[in-house]
């Protein structure tokens, strides 16, 4: 897929999914809007791309409305046109509702499901002057089927789901096209760093890479289809639990305990690594 002269911006771009979505944009010819809070991570995956392409970085908060305008006044001004936005930016605070900060709870709403609203709505107007665009959210397989110790982290990927169901057909015929990706467990810090956190019931399924989930968020962009679960399979499991939430209470204890199985699995192996 080519993207020469196209302007992809990609929240969350500095680390994991967000930086090998880059990479692999970069390699399509894309230019690249990157955009996190942390700059000198920014910076770092910046300075390794430029070498393929034109790269701009933009350190800021998706949660800040007014930033988010700036972004695409900076976007539009640095390379005349926005074609791609990727809603990646993502926040959890893992445990159980009770345990959680409130202030924290919001959190999870304002950066996984406030922001790409606020996002795609200021993105619309760019994409539109450009003849067209994708906008695509990073999901989750949390937000097709409850995950307990991430009630509320669940609850903004299924509002992001919806959203972008019903965002899509408001702008059917347009040529903006809305897209997700709902990935299981990814092999990034965001789960690999605190394992004992992360759910069993999340463990329990295929472990996708964050060069996976890019080529997903890609592929969603020269393709005609609105949702991309991955594993597949997963998916499948997720929709069915969905439209038969009397298998549940059957299914879950026993991919519980095979996601038990592998966190010990990925804990002694980390503890090997560590020590090695």
């Amino acid at each position: 897929m080519i993207f020469n002269n196209k302007t992809v911006i990609i929240t969350g771009g500095s680390e994991g999914v967000g930086a090998a979505t880059a990479r692999m944009f970069a390699e399509a010819g894309a230019n690249l809007v990157l955009v996190a809070r942390n700059k000198k991570k920014l910076e770092a995956i910046a300075e390794e791309l430029r070498e393929k392409t034109r790269v701009e970085i933009f350190a800021m908060d998706v949660a800040d409305a007014d930033a988010c305008v700036d972004l695409f006044k900076k976007a539009s001004f640095d390379f005349g046109r926005v074609d791609v936005l990727v809603n990646n930016a993502g926040y959890h605070k893992r445990g159980n509702v009770t345990d959680v900060e409130a202030s924290e709870l919001g959190l999870i709403i304002d950066v996984n499901l406030k922001a790409p609203i606020i996002l795609s709505r200021l993105a619309i107007p760019y994409l539109r002057e450009a003849g067209g665009g994708v906008i695509v959210n990073v999901g989750s397989l949390a937000g097709r089927t409850p995950v307990p110790g991430s009630a509320t982290y669940a609850a903004s990927k299924a509002g992001l789901r919806a959203f972008t169901y019903a965002l899509g057909a408001e702008l059917a015929d347009t040529g903006i096209k809305l897209a997700i990706v709902s990935p299981g467990p990814i092999d990034t810090g965001f789960i690999m760093a605190d394992l004992d956190a992360t759910s069993n019931l999340t463990l329990s399924q295929p472990i996708s890479t964050a060069e996976d989930v890019a080529q997903a968020i890609l592929d969603l962009c020269g393709n005609r289809q609105v949702e991309l679960s991955m594993p597949r399979l997963s998916g499948y499991l997720t929709t069915l639990m969905y439209l038969f939430p009397g298998l549940r209470p059957l299914v879950v204890p026993m991919l519980e305990r095979k996601g038990a199985k592998v966190k010990a699995r990925l804990k002694a192996e980390k503890n090997r690594a560590n020590a090695g």
